[in-house]
């Protein structure tokens, strides 16, 4: 089986350094980690929509995760600083992951049973 893939963006008004990708790439692949088996591939884009003015909720984490043979996944999230948004973003994931996978381990697990007529 293949690895998991981790793929990190940023636009220009972002500090794209290597200790930013890192910091957010090990706190996205840690809340997530539970589903990793599941997952093909994490995309995590960060981008400031106020540029260089300042302001609240102006730094957002979008996450788009590819679970094996289902639809992908995105999330966002909003706050001050990147390292606030992608914690935000990754939970919002985590909770949805939780959901969607959750769902389709219950229909593997328990299958309707067949109609005697």
């Amino acid at each position: 089986m293949s690895t998991m893939q981790f793929q990190f963006n940023t636009d220009s008004s972002v500090m794209g350094t290597r200790d930013v990708a890192q910091r957010i790439e090990a706190q996205v692949r840690q809340r997530l980690a539970r589903f990793a088996d599941r997952l093909t591939r994490i995309e995590v884009h960060v981008s400031d929509v106020n540029g260089r003015k300042h302001g609240a909720d102006d730094k957002h984490c979008t996450i788009e995760v590819r679970p094996r043979g289902a639809r992908p996944i995105g999330v966002t999230g909003k706050a001050a600083d990147v390292d606030a948004a992608a914690r935000i973003a990754a939970g919002t994931m985590a909770e949805r992951l939780g959901r969607v996978l959750g769902r389709a381990e219950r229909g593997r697990r328990n299958p309707s049973p067949d109609k005697v007529i």
